[in-house]
C-alpha cells in the first residue's frame, strides 16, 4: 500500500502569502492613521459656534466690564460651552461618516496639541478676573484660542492653523485698542473669523 504523499509545499503557498498580505495592509492602514493629518474639523460646527459668538458680542461686549464682570464672565464662559459642545457633536458625526477614531491617529494629536493652550487661557481667566484685571480678558482670549487653534491645525487642512494666526493678530489688535473698541475685535474673531473659515472647510474639505 503506497505511504500517503506530504502536502505540497506549493499548496501552503497561497495561504501564506494571503496572511502575509492581509499583515501588510493593516500595517499601512496603521501607519496612515499615525502620519496623516486630522481633517474632521467640521465646517458646519465652526459656522455654529461663528454665530453663538457673534451673539455674545453682542449680549456682553467689553463696554460692561467695569459695570458688570460678573454678567460678562457668564455670557462668554456659556457661549464658550456652547460653541464647544456644538464643533465637537459635528466633527464627531463628520469622524464618525469618515470611519475614523477621535481617539487615537491624527485625532489624539490634534487634541494634545490643542488643549494645553485653552487650559492656559483657563488658568489666565481666573486670574484676571480674581485680581480685577478683567479688561485684559478679550485680547487674552483672542490670542489664546488661536494659539491653540494653530498649534491643532498643524495637525489639519491649512485653513485651519491659518484662523489660529488670525486670532493672534486680532488679539494683539484688541490689546492696543481702548476698551469701548473691543467688541468689534471679539465680534470679529469669534463670530466672523469662525463664519468665514467654516465656510470655507465645509466647501473645500468636506463639510
Amino acid at each position: 500500500m503506497p505511504a500517503p504523499r506530504e502536502p505540497a509545499a506549493h499548496a501552503m503557498e497561497p495561504v501564506a502569502l494571503h496572511s502575509r498580505a492581509e499583515d501588510n495592509l493593516r500595517f499601512i492602514r496603521e501607519t496612515m492613521a499615525h502620519a496623516g493629518a486630522f481633517t474632521n474639523v467640521s465646517g458646519a460646527g465652526t459656522i455654529g459656534a461663528g454665530v453663538v459668538g457673534l451673539a455674545a458680542s453682542l449680549a456682553a461686549s467689553p463696554a460692561i466690564i467695569g459695570a458688570h464682570p460678573r454678567w460678562f464672565l457668564a455670557v462668554w464662559i456659556a457661549a464658550a460651552a456652547i460653541a464647544g459642545a456644538i464643533s465637537a457633536i459635528a466633527i464627531a458625526r463628520k469622524s464618525r461618516r469618515a470611519g475614523q477614531s477621535l481617539v487615537a491617529g491624527p485625532a489624539r494629536r490634534f487634541t494634545l496639541a490643542f488643549v494645553p493652550a485653552l487650559a492656559a487661557g483657563a488658568v489666565l481667566t481666573v486670574a484676571f478676573a480674581a485680581t480685577g484685571q478683567a479688561s485684559l480678558l478679550p485680547g487674552t482670549w483672542l490670542s489664546v484660542y488661536g494659539a491653540a487653534i494653530a498649534a491643532g491645525g498643524a495637525m489639519s487642512v491649512r485653513p485651519v492653523p491659518v484662523m489660529g494666526c488670525a486670532f493672534i493678530g486680532l488679539g494683539a489688535l484688541c490689546f492696543a485698542l481702548p476698551v469701548q473698541a473691543q467688541q468689534f475685535t471679539l465680534a470679529a474673531g469669534f463670530g466672523g473669523l469662525h463664519l468665514a473659515f467654516g465656510y470655507h472647510i465645509m466647501r473645500h474639505h468636506g463639510g
